[in-house]
């Protein structure tokens, strides 16, 4: 799950959702005799509909069979996420403290599904403090850099993957985390086809060139429909909390993939690993669903009430 380098970082290709991120440019951009299957957002489109397909089946199972098994899924998702940010990391010189992020992340997983809200922010201070008392056993060279690039990944992946354990641990908890994928599945599929079709205008052209206002006006379409229709559905709520729940999530995950790619480009790598074909790594799929975790569950915490 070692990152795969770029020459130039200018050649990234950042998430999917990109909204027809095209073929990356430089050596190694394949262009030639892929068009069958490599689509204009760059990346094959039969193993990434089939590996998305597959996801969402463990997703919905875990579920519905039991809360611990999405608790496991979810951890183990993250631990492997976080291997590959580490992975990352490494490429641009940075060691991050290895085992008490490991370790603190699925405890902030698990806690905050057992304890709650309270819990997970004590293991999230416990894991910070954990990170700088690891790294302080070590060099002193590059020390600062090491625990900052720690405190990045204990932040940006764990603390904000636990409030989806946040969600499940109410009574409809299996619903609101249902409700939740839906708005990530459909701001990726509403922003990939509206920037194909009709992509011009750049939003970031320093961060990700191809991401365009037209692909995030098909993400924030796309999620307020499936909003408005889930949140009563599933939910019991009222369809505008539903379409404001989705446009606040099309919005924040948005925001995530553009961190993603921002993240990667620093490092000067492509993707952050590769074990999902057509995706890159699970980091590469994890971006938008981290950064829209804790605004989903706040809103439907106080906009749905629980039934």
């Amino acid at each position: 799950m070692t990152p795969e380098p770029i020459t130039d970082p200018e050649s990234a290709v950042s998430h999917p959702a990109d909204g027809g991120e095209a073929t990356p440019t430089g050596p190694g951009s394949g262009k030639a005799g892929k068009a069958g299957t490599t689509g204009r957002a760059g990346r094959n489109l039969p193993a990434a509909i089939g590996v998305g397909l597959l996801l969402a089946g463990l997703i919905i199972a875990s579920l519905w069979l039991a809360h611990w098994g999405f608790v496991a899924l979810a951890t183990t998702a993250l631990v492997i996420g976080m291997i590959e940010l580490r992975g990352g990391m490494r490429a641009g010189h940075i060691a991050i403290p290895t085992v008490p992020v490991l370790v603190g992340g699925a405890s902030m997983m698990i806690g905050a599904y057992l304890w709650g809200p309270h819990a997970l922010l004590v293991i999230f201070g416990l894991t910070l403090l954990s990170v700088v008392c690891w790294r302080a056993l070590g060099d002193a060279k590059g020390a600062v850099r090491d625990i900052a690039g720690g405190m990045f990944v204990v932040t940006y992946a764990p603390f904000l993957a636990a409030f989806s354990s946040l969600m499940l641990r109410e009574d409809d908890g299996p619903a609101r985390v249902f409700v939740f994928c839906l708005a990530t599945a459909f701001s990726d599929i509403g922003g990939y086809i509206a920037g194909v079709w009709k992509g011009k205008h750049p939003m970031a052209p320093s961060v990700s060139p191809k991401k365009s206002w037209e692909g995030f006006a098909g993400s924030v379409t796309a999620c307020v429909l499936m909003g408005a229709w889930s949140v009563p559905w599933a939910l019991g709520g009222t369809w505008w909390a539903g379409a404001l729940v989705g446009a606040v999530a099309a919005a924040f995950g948005t925001m995530g993939d553009l961190a993603e790619s921002l993240i990667k480009r620093d490092l000067g790598i492509k993707d952050m690993g590769h074990l999902l074909p057509g995706h890159g790594g699970l980091m590469d799929r994890l971006d938008s669903l981290l950064v829209m975790a804790a605004p989903s569950w706040l809103l439907l915490y106080v906009l749905v009430p629980v039934q």
